[in-house]
């Protein structure tokens, strides 16, 4: 069960609980899912126009960049800049859902709303993404900068990368994008917990004996993912581009270089530089990655939720 409900018994019942859940599921669906974002990103931070019938990018379809990055970096490359990865998916699964629980507690206890309406799921799951977003904003630039370096690495390990990003961009490289991010996360999580209730409500009963998750959480955490990326694609665009300001060296692996001076500017140059379609690049692998790692995600958070409900039990 995702989410408050006092009627169920398989319910986690405190936010470590909720923690300990989330991060256990972030860290099994970022294993799993991690060449699927390397290959995002890359498109992402590509200049030029994606087309197969004019390549003049060095990627223009999923299966040909899987290829090539296989050819030029080798099977690691899809690994790219997974400890962090790792630690963002840990850290973010925590907080967003044990945040996720308490607001929804909070919002049954405290309101005339259900804390299991779609409206309130929808409000709790943005503002549990942004206090997650908030707290693991360093990971996931440093997460985009290991991913977009190409051969020869810029940044050796974690260490290397967080001490030359200090000492040569400053404290707030560890922040850029933050704007777009918050943007893009409130609606993106908000939608993703939204459509996850009505599906998992139109497709099967939600009593705490026969919702148990498996293939039915599996299906409903896709769809919701494939919704909430289409919808907000262009924020995370706008987004991975300005964490790699400042980072040229590993970016003309990609072909031509641009920096941006902030969000709008990045707006502007993408709609003038590479039109409306520059600002769904990479959304045919962000789809893949959406509908694996959203499904995963509330998959295995339920699955540790009712392995934690039947330790206590025992």
């Amino acid at each position: 069960m995702v989410g408050y409900d006092p009627r169920s018994s398989n319910a986690v019942r405190s936010p470590e609980e909720a923690a300990l859940a989330g991060s256990a599921a972030g860290m099994v669906t970022r294993a799993l899912i991690s060449p699927l974002d390397v290959i995002k990103i890359r498109f992402q931070l590509q200049i030029e126009q994606v087309s197969s019938r004019r390549p003049e990018g060095k990627y223009w379809s999923l299966v040909q960049a899987s290829r090539r990055i296989l050819r030029e970096e080798g099977l690691p490359a899809f690994w790219k800049g997974h400890v962090p990865a790792q630690l963002l998916s840990i850290c973010f699964g925590a907080v967003q859902f044990a945040t996720f629980e308490t607001l929804t507690e909070v919002v049954h206890k405290n309101t005339t709303y259900s804390c299991q309406t779609a409206g309130a799921h929808f409000v709790c799951g943005g503002l549990a993404a942004c206090s997650a977003t908030v707290a693991c904003q360093p990971l996931d630039t440093l997460r985009t900068r290991f991913a977009a370096q190409g051969e020869p690495k810029i940044y050796r390990n974690l260490r290397h990368a967080v001490f030359t990003m200090y000492g040569t961009e400053g404290m707030f490289t560890f922040y850029r994008g933050l704007v777009p991010t918050l943007v893009a996360v409130f609606p993106y999580a908000g939608l993703q917990f939204f459509s996850y209730n009505i599906l998992k409500g139109l497709t099967g009963p939600q009593n705490s004996k026969e919702s148990k998750g498996g293939l039915q959480s599996l299906m409903c955490g896709s769809l919701s993912g494939v919704i909430s990326k289409t919808l907000t694609y262009p924020f995370d665009l706008f987004k991975k581009r300005l964490q790699v300001a400042g980072f040229e060296e590993a970016r003309k692996h990609f072909g031509q270089v641009r920096t941006y001076q902030g969000f709008r500017d990045c707006v502007v140059c993408i709609a003038r530089e590479e039109g409306i379609r520059g600002f769904f690049k990479g959304l045919s692998p962000s789809l893949v990655k959406a509908a694996a790692s959203t499904g995963l995600t509330f998959f295995t958070y339920e699955v540790f939720v009712n392995l934690l409900v039947r330790l206590k039990e025992n």
